[in-house]
């Protein structure tokens, strides 16, 4: 299996539908984490912070999804998720549906706090 080696390739490898939704639900994690760099993680297009891991983003043939790698923050967010498919640190999105702009950056935003509570309980215990 080939593996992407940036975000640039990995979406030229969806089609046009897969595409555009990764396309708008990057500009809106930008929107969220504008200090965020971009790169692959797990073979999937990401977001990184000081390194670590913020989110990923996926296509699937009937869905993308965003990955906040925190099943914490996917618990923290169920009643706002409502019916949508989500699984420990994953959230379906359907290509119809519209993208819930303000959860998305939401959920980003409350995995950046969970990254720098956990950057400040590191450097606390040193």
């Amino acid at each position: 299996m080939q593996r992407p080696t940036n975000v640039e390739e990995y979406l030229s490898w969806q089609d046009d539908r897969q595409r555009a939704a990764l396309e708008r639900l990057r500009e809106v994690i930008r929107s969220a984490a504008p200090q965020a760099t971009e790169g692959i993680s797990y073979s999937m297009a990401a977001f990184k912070v000081g390194g670590k891991g913020l989110v990923c983003y996926a296509a699937f043939n009937d869905h993308y999804s965003l990955f906040p790698m925190s099943g914490q923050v996917v618990i923290d967010h169920a009643a706002e998720l409502g019916p949508r498919a989500t699984g420990k640190g994953t959230i379906r999105f359907s290509y119809d549906e519209k993208l819930p702009v303000t959860l998305v950056k939401k959920i980003v935003k409350a995995r950046l706090a969970e990254l720098d509570a956990k950057r400040a309980k590191t450097s606390r215990s040193r």
